[in-house]
């Protein structure tokens, strides 16, 4: 670190979070890098309420802190811009004001950034209440691409960049009004550029919440038009630095399954307006037919590559009857028995997936494995799972209550095809997973846990707890296992005695004239 230079910047654009500030203030006076070597930079965009008279105040206690206040510009994209315009550290780290930060997160993610000559430095995510990226954190990633790493799903700026990356590429947030996206536009760009990216997968460094008032800036619902318009010009800088070919259609592939066709299934379609899903759906078919070569779609999974297709054929009736099935499915799981050596798990279970009380099944037709969904005409070549069945994932997940970080559990898996009554076939997952608990999170297994079991198939990727639950006492700790389908009397209730002969006689003869005294009334 140069003499004077702060290690890294954290600029966190802020309008009217009331008292949803004050954990991501909270976690930024914990972090363990010296505040000497970071400085916070809070750009309020014309904060209404107690914010700005807060942030002062911040400010004022604290020298590392500085607050800029600019008139309401109704986005994020412009305070992250004069934030980092304003940075001075060799990393900017970007956070949203109801977010925050694990307590050694800046110091672990920048000593791997500079460890590795870093452009972009990626730090494991928790999501409370919405979604965050999986496969990217199941280890590290020291160099990660585009080609050989699922980067291309995480898309939020909430990252490390080396300032003079920013710099020297003028990567910046879009202005113009209040563009959706506004990420993707930064954030791809950034990828497509950086000399080296690493991903940070063994500690949780970054806390993604979604405020259950809903009132962060992007929070509303997009306008399919003008959404729509914004992805297609991230298609164009996607196709300004990539070929046509195999990483193309793999990157276009992440906007038609998390942008579009997540969009038209289940509870999340059928809760949706009429007019809204009609012009979701046309944007769909226009982009899909306009911009997405044949590879683009047939890379999907079967669910989401028959959605997409009647997309483009604008089959709106048939997506709602689809949605409203798929709306059933769930994963479910079976545990078998577990077994504790020490500070060592074992669990064996079985799972499979089910919509209501039938598994989800699959009809065999000219060599190919067909998906069987309740709608009619619907392609072949659309519903083959044939590959599917082939990637099908059993996944056993350690989640901790207090803090939702999530630690994918080793285990050995297998998938068995089993014929159905119809003459179909389902698939039925069985695993085992084993894990020292004291290894768990490099140690710093201290709290409770719950484990859940992960389903993944056909373009499902479903969670269902397990009755298991562990608890270490400290970091370090012997766990302990709670069998939750056992049922033990409170510990301050001794347990009941067995009755003598005598009562128990006196009792039969009591409910033997009772019945008698009832069935005798019901006579009258």
């Amino acid at each position: 670190m140069t003499a004077g230079v702060p290690k890294v910047s954290v600029v966190v654009p802020v309008y009217n979070p009331g008292p949803h500030l004050e954990q991501l203030i909270g976690s930024l006076l914990r972090q363990s890098m010296p505040a000497a070597e970071f400085e916070v930079i809070f750009v309020d965009d014309g904060s209404t309420d107690s914010t700005p008279a807060r942030l002062d105040e911040l400010a004022a206690a604290h020298p590392h802190i500085q607050v800029l206040h600019i008139e309401n510009s109704g986005w994020p994209s412009r305070p992250r811009n004069l934030g980092v315009r304003r940075a001075r550290g060799e990393y900017v780290q970007f956070v949203d004001d109801d977010d925050w930060l694990a307590d050694e997160a800046l110091e672990r993610l920048y000593a791997y950034a500079a460890e590795n000559g870093a452009d972009i430095a990626i730090g494991k995510m928790a999501g409370h209440g919405r979604a965050v990226p999986r496969g990217l954190f199941r280890v590290n990633h020291p160099d990660a691409t585009l080609d050989d790493a699922p980067l291309i799903d995480s898309l939020t700026c909430h990252k490390m960049f080396r300032r003079a990356f920013l710099l020297e590429h003028d990567l910046r947030f879009p202005e113009e009004g209040r563009k959706r996206l506004e990420d993707h536009h930064m954030v791809v760009r950034a990828y497509l550029l950086s000399r080296r990216t690493c991903v940070l997968s063994d500690y949780t460094c970054y806390h993604h919440k979604k405020r259950p008032d809903g009132g962060s800036l992007t929070g509303t619902r997009m306008e399919p038009a003008a959404y729509f318009s914004s992805l297609r010009e991230v298609l164009d800088i996607v196709d300004a630095h990539v070929e046509p070919g195999p990483l193309r259609d793999k990157l276009h592939r992440r906007w038609l399954r998390t942008e579009m066709t997540k969009r038209l299934r289940g509870a999340r379609l059928r809760n949706a307006p009429p007019d809204w899903v009609d012009q979701v759906v046309t944007e769909v078919q226009k982009t899909v037919q306009a911009r997405f070569a044949p590879g683009v779609a047939a890379g999907l999974p079967s669910v989401p590559r028959t959605i997409a297709g009647l997309a483009a054929q604008g089959r709106v009736a048939d997506l709602l009857r689809l949605a409203e099935w798929e709306d059933g499915v769930r994963a479910r799981a079976r545990l078998k028995e577990y077994e504790v050596t020490g500070s060592t798990l074992t669990v064996k279970l079985t799972g499979l997936l089910r919509n209501g009380d039938q598994p989800v099944t699959y009809r065999r037709s000219d060599g190919r494995d067909l998906l069987v969904v309740p709608i009619e005409d619907v392609p072949a070549e659309l519903l083959d799972c044939t590959d599917d069945l082939e990637r099908a994932k059993l996944d056993v997940i350690a989640r901790r209550t207090a803090d939702n970080c999530e630690f994918l559990l080793p285990v050995n898996f297998e998938v068995d095809r089993v014929p159905d009554p119809s003459g179909g076939l389902h698939l039925r997952y069985r695993g085992t997973a084993t894990v020292d608990f004291r290894t768990l999170n490099a140690g710093r297994n201290e709290g409770d846990w719950t484990l859940k079991a992960r389903v993944s198939g056909s373009g499902w990727c479903l969670d269902t707890k397990l009755p298991l639950a562990v608890s270490c006492a400290v970091d370090g700790a012997i766990p302990v296992v709670i069998d939750k389908r056992k049922k033990k009397p409170p510990a301050n209730k001794p347990p009941a005695k067995k009755p003598s002969r005598w009562r128990r006689l006196m009792r039969s003869v009591r409910r033997r004239l009772g019945v008698i005294g009832r069935r005798t009334v019901g006579i009258r």
